[in-house]
C-alpha cells in the first residue's frame, strides 16, 4: 500500500492558517446569528480632496459629483457658514452624511453645534481623535471616554449621532492594561452613545486585524473609513503608504462580509495621501471598486 505523500508547513505557514481558519469560524458562527446588515451607501471623505478645494471648492464638488460620487462627509474643507456648506453641495448636487469635527463645541455651544449640522444636512459626527488633554494616561483617557459618552448621549437626545475616529496609535496600550485604547474607550462608553468610526487602514497599520474589529464592535460602527494601504512607507510622509481601494493588502471580500454581520451602514473612502496617482483618479478608482464591490 503506498503512504499518502507528507505535507510540512512552516511555523508561519502554520500560524497563517490557523488565523484564517479561525476568523472563518467566527465569521461563520456570526452568520448563524440574526441578519444585522442595514447597508445604505458610500460616501466620500471630502478630506481627500482637501488640497484641491483649497483653490476652487465649486469645482471640486463638482468633479466628485462627476465621478460617480452622490453622498461625502465634510471634512478639510474651507471654514464656512452651515448654510454656506450646504449650497455648495446642494450646486454639486452632494448630500452630507457625516462631519469630521472637533467635540469640544458640542461641550460649550451645543445647540448652535447641533444647528449647524442639521443646516448642513447630516445626523453623524466624528472627532478625528481624542481631545488633547485626555491621552496622557489610563486616567486621562477615560476622563475623554466620559465626556464623549456624555456628548453622545445629548445627541441621541436631538436624533443625532456621535462616533469616534481612529488611528494606529489608539490600538497600542496603557501601562497596566491590557486592553488597547480603542477597546477601552468602548468599554467605558455605552454602545448609544458612541460608535466607532473604523478606520480600516489605521486598524491595519496598528497590528489588528480589520474584519475582526468590525466584528468585535458589531453593532456599534455604522460608519466605516474604507482606506486601503501597500507594503512599505510613503514617499510623501515617511509613513503608511495609501493606495485607490482594492489595490492594495487589506482583505475586501472578508471585511464586506464582516460589515454585512456587523451592521456598517455607510463605507465612506478615505485616502490620506496620493505617492504616484493623480488624487481625483484615485477618488474614481475607489469609487469605481466601491460601486462594484458593494452595489453590483
Amino acid at each position: 500500500m503506498k503512504k499518502n505523500s507528507e505535507t510540512h508547513l512552516t511555523r508561519r505557514e502554520a500560524l497563517a492558517a490557523l488565523g484564517a481558519m479561525a476568523l472563518t469560524a467566527k465569521l461563520a458562527g456570526a452568520a448563524d446569528e440574526a441578519e444585522v446588515c442595514t447597508f445604505k451607501g458610500i460616501a466620500l471623505q471630502l478630506y481627500t480632496l482637501r488640497e484641491p478645494a483649497k483653490d476652487d471648492l465649486a469645482g471640486t464638488l463638482k468633479k466628485v459629483r462627476e465621478m460617480g460620487w452622490e453622498y461625502v462627509q465634510w471634512s478639510g474643507m474651507p471654514n464656512l457658514e452651515a448654510q454656506q456648506i450646504r449650497d455648495a453641495l446642494d450646486a454639486a448636487g452632494l448630500t452630507a452624511v457625516s462631519a469630521h469635527i472637533g467635540v469640544e463645541g458640542f461641550e460649550t455651544d451645543f445647540e448652535n453645534q447641533v444647528a449647524f449640522w442639521k443646516t448642513v444636512g447630516n445626523a453623524d459626527v466624528a472627532p478625528g481623535g481624542m481631545m488633547g488633554d485626555c491621552k496622557d494616561s489610563l486616567e486621562a483617557w477615560k476622563r475623554g471616554a466620559a465626556r464623549l459618552d456624555a456628548v453622545g448621549a445629548k445627541l441621541r437626545e436631538v436624533g443625532m449621532r456621535l462616533s469616534y475616529h481612529n488611528h494606529d496609535w489608539e490600538l497600542k496600550t496603557f501601562e497596566g492594561d491590557e486592553r488597547s485604547k480603542l477597546d477601552i474607550l468602548m468599554a467605558e462608553t455605552t454602545p448609544g452613545n458612541l460608535c466607532a468610526e473604523l478606520d480600516l487602514a489605521w486598524v491595519k497599520a496598528g497590528g489588528a486585524d480589520p474584519a475582526e474589529t468590525m466584528l468585535k464592535f458589531k453593532g456599534r460602527c455604522p460608519m466605516i473609513h474604507a482606506k486601503d494601504l501597500t507594503e512599505g512607507k510613503s514617499l510623501l510622509t515617511r509613513r503608511v503608504r495609501f493606495t485607490p481601494l482594492g489595490q492594495g493588502i487589506l482583505d475586501w471580500p472578508t471585511i464586506f462580509e464582516a460589515g454585512r454581520q456587523a451592521g456598517v451602514e455607510w463605507y465612506i473612502y478615505e485616502q490620506d495621501n496620493a505617492d504616484e496617482k493623480d488624487i481625483f483618479q484615485c477618488a474614481k478608482e475607489s469609487y469605481d471598486f466601491l460601486k462594484k464591490s458593494l452595489m453590483g
